[in-house]
């Protein structure tokens, strides 16, 4: 009977663990399950220790003479986004055909760099605003205050057109109206928010939805439009409700977000007391946070606006010029992090055909 009584804690146990945590929808705790993107697992040769940070490639690529780039994003094992790293915090790892296994490139002697990711990276915010009746009455000058704030913190200054955001808004209706569209320029997107009025909505009813699902699906298309770069994408969502209009169900709505891309983020901002908390936090996967009242609204979509520009600001351009010569066949490639006392690596591999002495 005690190790019946044994065995059951343990299987219990063991479900609380799985069933626990908000991780990032971009990160998956199976090594072997896309989380390192195009990578792999560095090589045991090395020793390093089991990963504690996720470096995700999303594009690698050579340019003559001899420059190696590779574009990554990094996140923690809970998918927290890590923003702010600088090229010292990186170590650069080469193996040959020649080599047993790799050898530590200097940094400093291959010009290691963090380089602006514009021409290769652009990330997009869609904002999704509820203007159902019961907001349009009772909240809307706060809701202006706190959307304003909220681009004020998102949006880049200077403004550069990798960085983008696009507004909507939804009611009972089945569209998701728009109300301004794709714009690198905050003067544009905040006027665009003081001029939302009390007669905006004709139906009071709230299709959340179908908000879902429509902003799930323009993500999606932002990502596809442009293939010379890579891009990720954040659908920031608020509400005062539930869904009233029962055009779509809550299960068509999920489905959509945990189906989605994985470099689409999902935030959920929540209002007052007639709000489904599990249900946006379902929705609003990547971080959900919800205010109590109208006054509350400021602080909460200031929180989000710092998780999405972490999001954003997590991916880097990592260049470095390579020893590796024409001739010299495919190498294999590890970057290693270590960011307050935690690591990370990852592995590659490259080509140094045409490769000549110098790097730009």
């Amino acid at each position: 009977m005690k190790n019946i009584l044994q065995l059951s804690f343990i299987l219990a146990f063991s479900l609380i663990l799985f069933s626990c945590g908000n991780a990032d929808d971009d990160v998956s705790f199976n090594i072997n399950d896309r989380e390192l993107g195009l990578g792999e697992k560095p090589d045991d040769c090395l020793g390093f220790e089991e990963n504690d940070l996720l470096l995700s490639i999303q594009d690698e690529f050579t340019t003559l003479p001899g420059k190696v780039s590779i574009l990554f994003k990094v996140s923690d094992l809970l998918g927290n986004p890590i923003s702010g790293l600088s090229a010292e915090q990186f170590a650069i790892y080469e193996q040959g055909r020649n080599d047993d296994c790799f050898n530590s490139i200097s940094s400093s002697e291959s010009f290691a760099r963090i380089s602006p990711n514009s021409q290769v990276f652009n990330n997009n915010t869609v904002l999704v605003l509820d203007l159902s009746n019961s907001v349009l009455q009772s909240s809307l000058d706060e809701l202006k205050a706190a959307s304003t704030s909220f681009i004020n913190n998102v949006m880049p200054s200077p403004a550069t057109d990798s960085f983008k955001m696009a507004i909507y808004w939804f009611d009972g209706e089945d569209e998701l109206h728009l109300l301004n569209p794709l714009s690198s320029s905050a003067t544009e997107l905040t006027a665009s928010i003081e001029g939302i009025t009390t007669d905006i909505s004709n139906d009071p009813s709230t299709d959340l939805y179908g908000a879902v699902i429509k902003s799930t699906e323009i993500a999606e298309d932002l990502l596809t439009e442009n293939s010379d770069v890579i891009g990720a994408a954040s659908v920031v969502l608020f509400t005062d409700g539930t869904d009233q209009a029962s055009r779509y169900s809550e299960s068509d709505a999920l489905r959509a977000v945990n189906d989605a891309d994985r470099n689409i983020s999902f935030f959920t901002i929540g209002l007052g007391a007639e709000i489904d908390t599990e249900v946006l936090t379902e929705i609003g996967k990547t971080a959900s946070v919800f205010a109590s009242n109208s006054q509350e609204l400021e602080n909460t979509f200031n929180d989000i606006s710092q998780r999405v520009a972490e999001q954003a600001n997590s991916f880097y351009l990592f260049e470095y010029c390579t020893p590796k010569r024409d001739g010299s066949g495919e190498s294999n490639l590890v970057i290693q992090l270590t960011h307050n006392s935690l690591q990370g690596a990852v592995q590659t591999k490259f080509s140094a055909n045409g490769f000549t002495g110098g790097c730009e």
